[in-house]
């Protein structure tokens, strides 16, 4: 998979996650389908979940037309009903839950002083409470699968904090803490649970022309009607260079697998050295 793409790959048989059963939330775009096809494309059966259904069914075709295996559940993470319905059609199935990608989020930028209180309430519901139910409602599959990792996707805002995302931070900032105490609730009660953070930093999604109207403005190239994500990385990564979703695609791999088994309660930085 090249940096800028998400495509699904030829599945690997004996890959790093081979026989394991994969949930990921938020799947149909972005972040979210490059996990999905990555996991799949290394051997995972995934279950993709989302809002956006022709989305979620293009990221499931995608996976099968390379040979992998995926279905696709409509899926509202600020519902607990809906949780418990996913947790149910999985805990069904003949494949036990092995890997939790709390993915899916929103991004809603602003002032504090401006931000109403229905958007400050949904980004909570959707990036903090959608991360709760998913850890409440799966943790009894991964444990009884007898290998869970759970990856829960914060961000490079839950790391730092940042002029007119204060809203944002704390939503991030939340996913960062509530990963370690969850890590450590697992392990203290010897469950064969690993739980990290992603904290993912300028990646090329649709999320970031939907943040912040106000900041959109001043990074936008004159004449253009999109972000120009290319001249933000270009100023504000030490690198200079634009991250990809399957560079988190890959972070997220390396925690689902095996060859991550010494890590939880952490996190994974990718960033390209913003946070240094």
């Amino acid at each position: 998979m090249s940096g800028n793409q998400i495509t699904a790959q030829s599945v690997n048989a004996g890959g790093r996650v081979a026989g394991k059963g994969a949930l990921v939330t938020g799947g149909a775009t972005g972040i979210g389908r490059a996990c999905a096809e990555r996991l799949a494309a290394e051997g995972a059966m995934v279950w993709v979940t989302d809002v956006a259904a022709s989305g979620g069914a293009e990221c499931v075709a995608a996976i099968r037309e390379a040979g992998g295996t995926a279905e696709f559940m409509l899926h509202d993470v600020t519902q607990e009903s809906a949780w418990q319905e996913v947790v149910a059609v999985i805990g069904e199935s003949e494949q036990p839950l092995n890997i939790l990608v709390n993915n899916a989020g929103i991004a809603i930028g602003g002032s504090i002083l401006e931000m109403k209180l229905a958007d400050w309430q949904k980004q909570q519901a959707v990036n903090l409470d959608g991360v709760f139910l998913g850890l409440k409602h799966c943790i009894p599959l991964l444990r009884d699968s007898g290998s869970g990792s759970i990856i829960n996707m914060s961000s490079v805002a839950g790391m730092k904090g940042a002029p007119s995302l204060a809203a944002y931070n704390a939503t991030k900032g939340g996913v960062r803490l509530l990963t370690k105490g969850v890590a450590l609730e697992c392990a203290g009660n010897r469950w064969p649970i690993r739980v990290n953070s992603v904290h993912p930093g300028i990646i090329a999604t649709a999320i970031w022309e939907k943040m912040n109207p106000e900041l959109s403005e001043k990074i936008v190239t004159e004449g253009a009607n999109a972000l120009d994500l290319e001249t933000l990385a270009g100023t504000a990564v030490p690198t200079g260079e634009l991250g990809y979703p399957s560079d988190i695609a890959n972070a997220v791999l390396f925690l689902a697998s095996e060859e991550s088994r010494y890590m939880t309660g952490t996190e994974v930085v990718v960033d390209a050295g913003l946070c240094a």
